[in-house]
């Protein structure tokens, strides 16, 4: 079994639930641009990881969990 048949759940503390979206964001202090994470989110915890980051100054957005591109390849 490769890591893209286990299957995506939301990266919110405790939360089980299966991931419906991506929360792209980067640490501007840490990271330049070309640097990305990803939290998973369910519906439930979609806008609750997306303002933990929006209020903490970092650049956020969400994204299609088929846009995340593969392990080491740039973000678009």
């Amino acid at each position: 079994m490769s890591l893209a048949d286990e299957p995506l759940v939301c990266s919110a503390k405790g939360c089980r639930r299966a991931a419906v979206r991506a929360v792209v964001w980067r640490n501007p202090r840490l990271h330049d641009e070309t640097r990305r994470k990803v939290w998973l989110a369910c519906e439930e915890h979609t806008s609750t990881l997306h303002e933990h980051l929006s209020v903490r100054g970092f650049p956020v957005r969400l994204a299609e969990l088929d846009a995340i591109p593969p392990e080491g390849h740039p973000w678009a």
